[in-house]
């Protein structure tokens, strides 16, 4: 049997944690029951920052059940994918397997199991997939779609309908954490490992307490992270329309010539605003997207810590960094 930890990252969670607490701990019970993990499997709550009693609460819950109730404090809001990065961190020391979701518990914990039996199989990494995306809004869905094939145009490897509700085994995650960059997005990043994979899927449901933790705003930052991460198309693709301009601006030309020598010109100015005004966009965009790389390579050579961990709840001891 394998010690399996189930890390939880938080962000203002302070409704929701009973519930996620007495879910979780009902699915450890179960599947140390069937003799399917260890008894000492655990939870691990990582709180991100959070500004309302989350930490309070994990503490607490903590002192109740300090036998598989584990917390992690961070210093400060680091985002989501350096919270479960800093959990990932901690459980691979402690555990053989590790399964990551979400606070709110949207992620049906019933697919738990089947990721546990997936890896006694023979899969180190074990997908967690979602069936539909109909309790998305109208707008959400069609642009999730929408970012799954830019990504696959772009050639990112990564899982349609998969989040971060994910099985890892050990080895696995060795293999993750060599992978030093600060631009953290691991839905394109695990693919990259190359261990057997399996696939589990299931439906998603509501969020039952609190607010979602990933407006518009964020969402699409992280798309513009998972692209300009894995892919240079994007350079490659403003290279192209330079040439594609550099044709129009010689076809535009000749037929300028030839109007002349043909005694038939008009003089104005709306063609020529019009091509300022598209050039002046085409490089303003060009510029951006080249500056999002640069600024990339800005913070990944400074080397910049990922996270700093204030707290560390575990079953011995309280450990304070």
């Amino acid at each position: 049997m394998s010690r399996l930890a189930i890390v939880v990252p938080c962000y203002n969670e302070e409704e929701m944690l009973p519930i996620t607490f007495e879910e979780l701990r009902e699915v450890l019970h179960n599947l140390i029951e069937k003799n399917k993990i260890t008894e000492d499997s655990f939870l691990l709550f990582v709180d991100d920052g959070s500004k309302d009693k989350t930490w309070e609460v994990i503490s607490k819950e903590h002192e109740r059940s300090s036998k598989y109730v584990f917390g992690l404090k961070l210093a400060r809001n680091v985002g989501h994918q350096n919270a479960l990065i800093a959990g990932l961190s901690k459980a691979k020391d402690l555990a053989d397997i590790v399964v990551s979701i979400d606070a709110d518990l949207q992620d049906d914990t019933a697919a738990i199991e089947a990721m546990v039996d997936a890896y006694h199989e023979g899969n180190d990494i074990v997908y967690g997939v979602r069936n539909s995306r109909k309790t998305d809004s109208f707008f959400k869905r069609n642009t999730a779609q929408v970012f799954y094939r830019l990504l696959s145009a772009m050639g990112v490897e990564t899982i349609y309908n998969h989040a971060d509700y994910r099985l890892m085994s050990r080895r696995a995650l060795e293999q993750l954490l060599e992978y030093k960059e600060t631009n953290l997005y691991l839905r394109g990043m695990i693919p990259l490992i190359g261990y057997k994979t399996g696939e589990v899927y299931y439906e998603r449901k509501e969020r039952t307490k609190g607010e979602s933790k990933y407006p518009f705003s964020k969402m699409l930052s992280l798309a513009l992270n998972g692209i300009t991460s894995f892919s240079v198309k994007p350079i490659r693709l403003i290279a192209a329309l330079g040439c594609f301009i550099l044709l129009g601006c010689l076809a535009a030309a000749i037929y300028a010539f030839a109007s002349y020598f043909m005694g038939n010109v008009e003089k104005g100015w709306t063609s020529l605003i019009l091509s300022i005004w598209f050039l002046g966009g085409v490089q303003l965009l060009s510029i951006g997207v080249i500056g999002e790389y640069i600024g990339k390579i800005y913070m990944e050579v400074k080397q910049r810590p990922k996270y700093n961990v204030e707290m560390f709840l575990k079953q011995e001891n309280t450990d304070e960094y």
